[in-house]
């Protein structure tokens, strides 16, 4: 069985389901590309904020503490 993907940009999630958010967030964060599997239709908004939360953990991990 083969599984539907879609690739859609942080941008789009965040703006679904946590608007409030979008200000918060790095123009490099909203640009990354999230591979879906079943589409951006099918997420919950707990799974969509697990995204949101990895995506921005993943950018945080070069940054420098200063």
């Amino acid at each position: 069985m083969v599984m539907p993907v879609e690739t859609v940009k942080l941008a789009s999630i965040v703006m679904k389901f946590t608007p409030q958010m979008f200000p918060f967030l790095k123009k490099i964060e909203l640009d990354s590309d999230i591979v879906l599997v079943n589409g951006i239709e099918a997420l919950e908004t707990e799974d969509a904020m697990e995204i949101i939360q990895f995506s921005i953990s993943e950018h945080q991990k070069d940054a420098w503490l200063q």
